[in-house]
């Protein structure tokens, strides 16, 4: 499902005059689709009250033309109007031929005829900017949001609906303006549009759906970045042949854990097991076996000498190189520590990994010892996978955090093409990008997955699948797909709070299991 910029949006709706579809078509096309959409989420009856909140420009031109079909259905409709609609306004024309209660904001005093609507209302549909907004709001629309968004918390059944987006919301970089409503669905027209999955304040959006106005999808054939879908992940799924043996689905060694984080080699080992993966070994300090063992039986493990109890020493560094020439995937990083023996290991693997070097997955400490290496990227000569958060993006790029999280797509595509490595820039909506400059981005966003270990988890999944035989940007993207979906089945079951990383493991063969089930 195809992600837009707002220029791109630009020039597909200019495009669209060349084969027919006029501006009053498309409005006429979006104003349909967002008044069955609203019916579709709210319940179609004729019972329903619903508010427009109706702006100058284009957005409240739709909104304009939905409230002719909600009233042509027999929804009990009205229209607020906010700005200034022009003279001889073709559809305010229509909306008023049919009786429907129409409102001024400027003449209304105190704005009592508002809080009457709101109070009666079932739903408020924002149409007043959607991506047309291009200065702060302020003024007679900062006062209509913020009497809708005191409605909303005076009365939480109250539904508030962003036609396009919500009005305020950046529809590139997804920074709101202060008076920005959190609304519980957005209907985007046409395509997605790239603010809603960008932070700070992509979460305002609520629930995101696409309606149809007629654009064809050809239209956006050149664009690169995408939404992962259930189809999408269902049809790249590795296929399991019934007379495969474990050697089919591949061999993965994680180089992982010490004292202090025994449980993210643990996590990692299982991650990959879960997803399907015909061997994982351990690779870890040898004073870490026992524990290891008794969690992970199925595992096999190789252990690695010591430079301190629960440390693997820089020593390790040739007997890591060689053993991985046997494996498909080396994962490195999760729980090793940032000890100076752990970066003098680093330092000392990462040239013995040239030419016959399986693939490489590279995570959490290894990610932070390559920042401490100038032109790290070097180093590695063939393209790998890397798990970055935005802290661990900060380090590795020289970016701020806040410019890192700001413009996650664009900083995690200029990376990946200066490192030619495939870019895993975790958080919600997490951003995967190939060196080519494709991208994908995670339809996730829960809070519920912000705890310790589950980016350990993620690692594993991504090693599992890329052992498989999926190319690496398929087998990051689709492990963060997994990685997700497991996570929004916990919080089904237990909520956001209190979920842990170990939570996730017996779901994700549930997940590919569904996976396999719907796309049959």
């Amino acid at each position: 499902m195809k992600i837009l910029t707002s220029s791109q949006m630009l020039q597909i709706e200019q495009s669209c005059a060349g084969i027919g579809l006029t501006a009053d078509l498309l409005m006429e096309n979006a104003g349909k689709a967002v008044a069955e959409e609203t019916l579709r989420l709210l319940g179609d009856s004729e019972q329903r009250r619903i508010l427009l909140l109706v702006g100058p420009g284009n957005n409240g031109g739709d909104g304009l033309v939905a409230a002719r079909y909600f009233h042509d259905r027999g929804v009990r409709v009205s229209v607020y109007l906010v700005g200034y609609r022009p003279p001889g306004d073709l559809n305010l024309g229509l909306v008023q031929e049919r009786g429907i209660d129409c409102y001024e904001a400027n003449v209304d005093e105190g704005l009592r005829e508002l809080g009457e609507l709101l109070a009666s209302a079932d739903a408020v549909i924002d149409a007043l900017f959607g991506t047309g907004k291009t200065r702060p709001i302020k003024g007679m629309f900062q006062l209509v949001l913020d009497r809708v968004g005191r409605a909303k918390r005076e009365r939480p059944e109250l539904r508030v609906i962003a036609l396009d987006l919500p009005s305020g919301l950046d529809a590139d970089g997804g920074a709101a303006d202060p008076a920005c409503l959190a609304v519980d669905y957005t209907i985007t027209l046409g395509f997605l549009k790239l603010g809603l999955f960008n932070s700070p304040d992509a979460d305002r959006a609520g629930r995101i759906t696409v309606a149809d106005i007629g654009m064809p999808e050809y239209m956006a054939a050149s664009v690169t970045t995408e939404l992962i879908t259930g189809r999408w992940a269902g049809n790249i799924l590795p296929r399991r042949p019934p007379l495969a043996n474990k050697g089919s689905f591949g061999k993965v060694l994680v180089l992982a854990g010490s004292i202090n984080y025994v449980g993210a080699a643990y996590l990692a080992g299982s991650g990959a097991m879960r997803v399907g993966a015909g061997l994982v070994t351990l690779a870890t300090a040898e004073a870490l076996l026992p524990v290891l063992a008794t969690k992970l039986t199925e595992a096999t493990y190789l252990p690695l000498p010591e430079s301190h109890p629960g440390i693997i020493s820089p020593k390790a560094a040739g007997q890591i190189a060689r053993q991985s020439a046997d494996y498909d995937v080396l994962l490195m990083g999760c729980g090793l520590g940032q000890s100076p023996s752990i970066i003098k290991l680093f330092r000392s693997v990462l040239p013995r990994l040239r030419g016959e070097a399986p693939w490489l997955v590279l995570d959490a400490d290894a990610l932070n010892v390559l920042a401490q290496l100038p032109g790290w990227w070097r180093e590695i000569a063939n393209d790998a996978i890397l798990t970055p958060h935005p802290g661990e993006m900060s380090r590795l790029s020289g970016v701020s955090v806040e410019a890192v999280q700001s413009d996650r797509l664009g900083v995690a595509r200029k990376a990946a093409a200066e490192w030619q490595k495939t870019v895993v820039l975790k958080g919600a909506y997490t951003v995967i990008v190939a060196p080519d400059g494709r991208a994908l981005i995670s339809p996730t966003a829960n809070p519920g997955l912000a705890s310790a270990g589950t980016g350990d988890v993620l690692a594993g999944v991504i090693a599992g699948l890329l052992a498989q035989g999926l190319p690496l940007f398929e087998a990051a993207a689709l492990g963060v797909y997994l990685h997700g979906e497991a996570g929004e089945k916990v919080k089904a079951r237990l909520g956001d709070t209190g979920m842990v990383a170990t939570d996730l493991l017996p779901e994700l063969p549930l997940v590919v299991k569904r996976l396999k089930a719907s796309s049959q």
